[in-house]
């Protein structure tokens, strides 16, 4: 069993994203191995299954792979647009897939937030008039690492004006391709802003491994979730800059990290688990296409 502090740490942590690059399956065994993933003993690890929109319709008639105490729980993927007009328009759309999604089997089905990319100059007025459309559904927001603070401060100065923080920002951490991974800086810059305005984050690509290393399928290093996870709580709690997160994210030492059952610790850097639980409220999970390699990885660092 896995100490408090980690299960705290990764509870409901991983997206599975199996559709995507480099793993690419098609829906159908993709939704196989979330059914099974739901029903394994790592299941508290496991938190939805990313589906784009436009595979609502597939995903419908493959619902017999879960049950009632094993629902599919969805984060619904919005397209990406080039413009406002555009952007507002696909959001409708997706709006009104997602309630129509949701209805269709309330047993089986449930969609957790959306996802989707935010156009280029975005400003305040076109967030509040993205919330008029989605109403009360939770969305994560992503943007480019070097529009990550600006856009993070954006929508934690509209979730002040709300009853509750709704709206997150969704970095991306990683790619199939070296240059798609930002770096180490940019990274903590990203993380630090949120923990500033308790606005929730996550992230998607690139966390396949707990622990940051080198990959030759890349050729770059790749961001560990265990830095990331654990650097994002940290940097909240401790009210770090971006330098001291920067720090952490870059450690390739496992021997950094330390689980107990009453708190965790990265070297002289401490939180204990209920300030882990709250934290977590604000760092919500990193999306992987491979639900086995980080389970697999954290054995064989002895953490599982």
């Amino acid at each position: 069993m896995p100490t408090a502090s980690l299960e705290t740490l990764l509870a409901k942590s991983i997206d599975y994203a199996g559709m995507f690059p480099p793993c690419s399956l098609a829906l159908e065994p993709a939704l196989q191995n979330h059914a099974q993933y739901v029903r394994s003993s790592e299941a508290r690890m496991l938190n939805t299954f990313v589906l784009p929109i436009e595979q609502f319709d597939g995903a419908k008639q493959l619902l017999s792979l879960f049950d009632r105490a094993h629902p599919l729980r969805v984060a619904a993927l919005g397209p990406k647009t080039v413009d406002a007009n555009a952007f507002l328009d696909a959001l409708e759309d997706a709006d009104a897939a997602i309630r129509s999604f949701s209805r269709y089997d309330v047993d089986l089905v449930e969609v957790s937030h959306l996802e989707m990319v935010l156009p280029h100059g975005v400003d305040l007025a076109l967030v509040k008039e993205a919330r008029s459309i989605v109403r009360d559904l939770p969305v994560f927001w992503e943007a480019p690492p070097d529009r990550a603070e600006q856009t993070a401060a954006l929508l934690a100065e509209h979730n002040s004006d709300e009853d509750a923080a709704t709206f997150g920002y969704k970095l991306r951490t990683g790619g199939v391709t070296a240059d798609a991974f930002p770096t180490s800086t940019q990274i903590a810059s990203a993380l630090v802003t949120p923990a500033t305005h308790q606005l929730p984050i996550k992230f998607t690509a690139g966390l396949h491994h707990p622990i940051r290393q080198f990959r030759e399928e890349v050729k770059t290093k790749m961001h560990g979730f265990l830095n990331v996870l654990g650097a994002a709580v940290l940097a909240a709690e401790h009210r770090w800059d971006a330098k001291q997160a920067a720090t952490m994210l870059e450690d390739e030492n496992a021997d950094s990290f330390s689980f107990g059952e009453d708190s965790f610790a990265w070297r002289e850097w401490k939180i204990d688990v209920e300030r882990l639980r709250y934290r977590r409220r604000f760092v919500a999970s990193f999306g992987s296409c491979s639900f086995d390699e980080p389970r697999e990885d954290l054995s064989a660092l002895g953490f599982l």
